[in-house]
């Protein structure tokens, strides 16, 4: 059991590293492109964290 909890929480991890990496990225594009607001892109952030918070959450309901 503990050896698939590690291996949810890596693939959890990944997820949300590679989800926010790339929400940075395309507002960062966005925003020195000119189709995008400063703002914009610090509520993106925001929400990105909580999508981010939400998907680990997700760990809790694993049987120990």
């Amino acid at each position: 059991m503990p050896i698939r909890l590690s291996r949810q929480t890596l693939a959890v991890l990944r997820q949300n590293i590679a989800f926010s990496l790339l929400v940075k990225a395309v507002f960062m594009v966005l925003v020195l492109g000119g189709s995008a607001t400063p703002w914009m892109a610090v509520f993106a952030d925001v929400g990105t964290s909580l999508i981010v918070i939400l998907n680990g959450m997700r760990l809790l309901r694993a049987r120990t």
